[in-house]
């Protein structure tokens, strides 16, 4: 998987507010997701993907967020416990036990949730948070593979010098 990363820009205080609130959902429903394993034995990641339906049911908040970006979530909840349970068959001594994240900084949309201009100057979210459209700054490399290969996820990013879009490719090694 090839991953290229573009600086998300001119955004509004809501927008960014708005982004803030789509990440910690993602968080809230990762963390749900790690607390139903340790609650039923025999959890399987179809079961972690159902979750995220009740909680979309149970939770307003919840609901807002694309059902790609909640099953996005419970994936990477479903990879921390399937590395334990990897660590455990292996005799590592340290078995890493999936925690609770505290602090997240991303939320991740699969195919739906987001929509790339014609040109790949801007970028617009449409799930239920209201993001809308950001510009997007790039360098020519990332530019040209956003024109030419087909993107399976965009992850939003959020660092200390502001939020960025990684892009996600298939990539065939040859």
């Amino acid at each position: 998987m090839i991953v290229r990363e573009a600086k998300l820009k001119h955004g509004t205080t809501e927008q960014y507010s708005a982004i803030d609130e789509a990440i910690r959902t993602a968080q809230f429903v990762r963390n749900k997701a790690v607390r139903y394993w340790m609650d039923n034995r025999g959890t399987t990641k179809a079961d972690l993907y159902a979750i995220c339906k009740d909680l979309a049911k149970e939770f307003g908040f919840a609901k807002k967020l694309n059902s790609a970006a909640r099953q996005a979530s419970a994936e990477r909840a479903w990879t921390a416990i399937s590395s334990f349970y990897d660590r455990c068959k292996k005799g590592a001594k340290k078995k890493g036990f999936p925690k609770f994240k505290k602090h997240c900084r991303s939320v991740e949309y699969k195919v739906s949730g987001w929509k790339l201009s014609d040109d790949c100057r801007s970028i617009t979210f449409t799930d239920g948070f209201e993001i809308g459209t950001l510009s997007i700054f790039c360098n020519n490399e990332t530019q040209e593979d956003l024109h030419t290969l087909k993107i399976n996820r965009v992850r939003i990013v959020r660092k200390a010098d502001g939020y960025y879009a990684q892009f996600c490719f298939d990539a065939d090694r040859s």
